[in-house]
């Protein structure tokens, strides 16, 4: 995405898509288009080799929430990480390769180092992202298979369960979480934005 081909704008509309799909049509679309254990394009594929179908929200439900998740944030990731790519010194590159340093050496020794603030942002912003989960187990799992996550967990025991008292313990534990993660992440933006985007 960082280079220039053509069709480059194109290609990161549709790589950007998967992100600006609301999570409730992502995990219906999922459920029904993907993984339905009789229709499902996944178990279509696995017919073509000859695979037994799956029936993937109740045999593997935690694998299904972490496989519509990837597609889901992937592309954010991609974002920060292209951002990241952007603000690299083309002249530090360009020296690099007159000097040459074969491709993985570039990447290992400049590019990589220069992207680690990028990759800081990138997981903290996740870990926030995935604290808040919600409809994708609500809509595809139950929570099932250990892919009950801390938002669903009050749902269930203050709206299932009825215990108000339980659920308001849990959603203050979310909301520290959240603050601690939200907190170190603006520290890493911050400094990446103060530092030119190298430490």
């Amino acid at each position: 995405m960082d280079r220039t081909f053509p069709g480059r704008a194109i290609a990161r509309t549709l790589v950007i898509t998967p992100f600006l799909v609301m999570p409730a049509a992502a995990a219906l679309i999922w459920k029904w288009s993907m993984f339905d254990a009789t229709s499902g394009i996944l178990n279509w594929a696995l017919s073509l080799v000859g695979a037994p179908p799956v029936a993937w929200n109740t045999d593997m439900p935690a694998a299904t929430v972490i496989i519509l998740l990837t597609w889901q944030f992937t592309p954010f990731m991609m974002l920060i990480l292209l951002a990241g790519l952007q603000s690299q010194s083309r002249e530090v590159l360009e020296a690099a390769a007159m000097d040459g340093a074969g491709a993985l050496r570039v990447f290992g020794a400049i590019t990589l180092p220069h992207l680690r603030p990028y990759v800081d942002i990138a997981v903290l912003l996740g870990t926030v992202m995935l604290i808040q989960v919600f409809d994708p187990v609500a809509i595809m799992t139950k929570g099932t298979g250990g892919s009950k996550t801390l938002p669903y967990l009050l749902y269930e025991r203050a709206f299932i369960g009825l215990d108000v008292g339980q659920a308001a313990a849990f959603g203050v534990i979310t909301v520290i979480i959240t603050i601690v993660v939200a907190t170190v992440a603006l520290r890493t933006l911050f400094k990446v934005f103060m530092n030119g985007g190298t430490r």
